[in-house]
């Protein structure tokens, strides 16, 4: 899964302990999401995309599977 929660982070001039604080998770969460370390619960995508209101598709994306 491919995302631009970092992107978005900077687009609003947030650091990684803001977004953290506002939607009530570690900062280690936001990193390991941006890094691709861990995929957000459907509730925690969900907060991530209203914080920055855009739609969940502008955060994340699914890879293509390989056949």
């Amino acid at each position: 899964m491919r995302n631009a929660l970092k992107v978005q982070r900077a687009m609003h001039d947030l650091t990684q302990a803001a977004l953290a604080e506002r939607i009530k998770v570690s900062r280690k969460s936001i990193n390991a999401i941006e890094t691709g370390n861990m995929v957000p619960s459907v509730v925690l995508a969900l907060k991530l995309a209203a914080t920055f209101n855009v739609p969940l598709e502008t955060l994340f994306q699914l890879e293509p599977e390989n056949p």
